[in-house]
């Protein structure tokens, strides 16, 4: 032990690792350090993530303890309606105060790096370094002195997705490499401070899932790769779990489940043949192009919103018919299927059933949710609802996110709502 006297919380985030994943190794010897975590803690407990299944709205979520109708952090891509723009939401779009803001009001000292929906970093008791949505270390940390440290150390703030889809070797690499820089970095400035709470997002989880979950499964090309990475990453949650003290309590926890994609789904290409969605022209490059005459559109992953008189810039919807058009489009899509006549929606939501609060009206109107394996998408001009995955062959699943420590009392968690409170108290 070498993180000081006074008892901490340490929270590693391994974004989408699943459950079942985890259990599985377990079973066969993958992963000795988790399970002697388990055994000497609280072991694997399988829980749900959040609605749409993404990692910003899940993890903001997390921060928060809050759901979207309260932190307003809806997707990865988001929209204003009038005039209407699509925009990534970043941490300052965020309407609700995060754990270590909390902790730093109270006194306690924080370490807080690469959390997704961080960026730009807070004003914390301590050190934020921000995760993805920019590439440049100067505007990633807090404080800034931290700088010329990064740089030093090759400090990656995330791994370069575009290899995924040009340059899988040079990818699966940079994943590696950001996994092993970013641990290195995480215990030396634990080395350096005493902090009542240091969390450490682990975004490479997430990239190997997405573009490496097929040679994974069927046991091609960089499946022993992926094994070596999991071997990796246990071997690093091993190393910090043994540096801590004997009070201080551990906590890792994943925001979502992950398993293979069989179809992408264009939920604009179902909105166009039913003739909700019209475009003037038979070439859109964007939503943001639709007429006037248009009932609805949809977002990534899984979002309808209605095109409202009065709140759309072009709409021209009205209130009168905001309802039945609503339960017409759940209907609707609750009976996709896939080419071989398999059910696609599990789930359609209105937006009054899954969320509250006060920014409840910036919300889709409708949310829907997939079967396993069927990837949610927004593209216009696709001329198909459902299209083979290329470079991208792992999906987010809502059930099968993990959680699991020492310590800390995880039974009453039941959503990545949920640990908040527990590191608060």
């Amino acid at each position: 032990m070498f993180f000081g006297k006074k008892k901490k919380i340490v929270v590693l985030g391994i974004d989408g690792v699943p459950y079942s994943f985890l259990k599985e190794g377990i079973l066969n010897g993958k992963f000795p350090n988790i399970e002697k975590i388990c055994e000497e803690g609280v072991g694997l407990k399988q829980y749900n993530s959040v609605y749409p299944t993404v990692s910003s709205v899940a993890w903001t979520s997390y921060m928060t303890g809050k759901n979207p109708g309260e932190h307003s952090i809806y997707g990865f891509v988001d929209r204003d309606c009038s005039p209407f723009r699509l925009k990534i939401p970043l941490g300052s779009d965020r309407t609700a105060k995060t754990l270590w803001k909390e902790a730093s009001e109270k006194g306690k000292k924080v370490l807080v790096m690469n959390v997704p929906v961080t960026y730009p970093p807070e004003e914390v008791n301590g050190i934020l370094i921000s995760g993805f949505l920019t590439t440049s270390v100067q505007k990633v940390v807090q404080p800034a002195t931290l700088v010329p440290y990064l740089k030093k150390k090759g400090y990656i703030i995330d791994a370069d997705p575009r290899f995924g889809h040009s340059d899988r070797e040079k990818f699966m690499k940079e994943i590696m490499r950001a996994l092993d820089i970013r641990m290195e970095v995480f215990l030396e400035l634990m080395n350096k401070d005493n902090y009542d709470l240091a969390q450490c997002h682990i975004m490479e989880t997430d990239r190997i899932n997405h573009f490496f979950w097929e040679d994974y499964e069927d046991n091609k090309e960089f499946k022993d790769d992926f094994e070596e990475f999991y071997r990796k990453l246990d071997k690093w949650i091993g190393k910090t779990y043994s540096l801590l003290g004997g009070d201080d309590r551990f906590l890792v926890l994943s925001d979502h489940g992950f398993c293979r994609v069989k179809y992408n789904v264009e939920l604009n290409h179902f909105l166009e043949e039913e003739g909700y969605l019209i475009f003037g022209d038979d070439t859109p490059k964007s939503v943001a192009e639709l007429k006037s005459e248009s009932r609805a559109y949809s977002l990534i992953p899984g979002r309808i919103y209605i095109n409202l008189l009065n709140r759309e810039e072009k709409g021209s919807v009205p209130e009168s018919e905001y309802d039945s058009l609503r339960l017409e489009l759940k209907e609707k899509v609750l009976k996709l299927k896939s080419p071989e006549g398999e059910p696609i929606i599990e789930k359609a939501f209105f937006r009054e059933e899954i969320y509250s609060g006060p920014y409840l009206y910036q919300a889709a109107d409708l949310i829907v949710h997939p079967h396993w394996g069927y990837d949610l998408k927004a593209h216009v001009n696709t001329g198909k609802l459902c299209h083979e995955p290329s470079a991208i062959t792992g999906m987010h699943t809502y059930e099968d996110a993990v959680i699991f420590g020492k310590n800390i009392n995880i039974e009453e968690v039941h959503s990545i709502q949920d640990p908040l409170r527990l590191i608060l108290h």
